[in-house]
């Protein structure tokens, strides 16, 4: 984050001394401090005052505060993410079982595992979310002869798993 930046002064801009403090405790909780909400600085309004801060400037760089704070934020209150509880839906995930095609043609087992690998990555935020509509719109190889999942049974969990990211 660039909380460090010399930020220009003008003739009407916001209080120098407010900014700094806000800047300062953004700094702090994303150096691992107490964590700020995103809303928080959302809210916060600056007196207007002579020789203060660039106003563009400052909300540039506030905008900019607040998406790495949504990044550092506890998964329930980052912004895409799923209302479910994650620890259910990872746990879920994990659990899942699917049957072997057989004879028939399946999809690729790899394939679908890395999927559910980034779901699971997506949802304890270490990379990020996987939506409702990337589950719906998600295709595997498929493979005659190797280890396939059911193709029927991936479908109906899949269709599953999106119903339950968009709650």
């Amino acid at each position: 984050m660039r909380t460090g930046v010399r930020l220009p002064v003008v003739m009407r801009g916001y209080h120098r001394q407010q900014v700094d403090d806000l800047l300062k405790r953004i700094s702090q909780a994303l150096d691992g401090g107490s964590p700020m909400p995103a809303d928080e600085v959302r809210q916060t309004r600056f007196t207007i005052v002579m020789r203060g801060y660039d106003r563009r400037a400052v909300d540039e760089l506030l905008r900019e505060c607040i998406r790495e704070l949504q990044v550092v934020a506890p998964i329930g209150e980052r912004p895409g993410r799923p209302r479910a509880q994650p620890a259910w839906l990872m746990n879920w995930i994990q659990n899942a079982r699917f049957s072997g095609a057989g004879a028939r043609s399946g999809y690729d087992v790899r394939d679908v595992d890395a999927f559910l690998d980034r779901v699971i990555a997506g949802l304890r935020g270490a990379a990020p979310p996987v939506t409702a509509r990337d589950v719906r719109e998600s295709a595997f190889r498929v493979v005659r002869f190797g280890p396939g999942y059911d193709e029927q049974e991936v479908d109906r969990f899949l269709l599953q798993l999106a119903g339950a990211l968009e709650r």
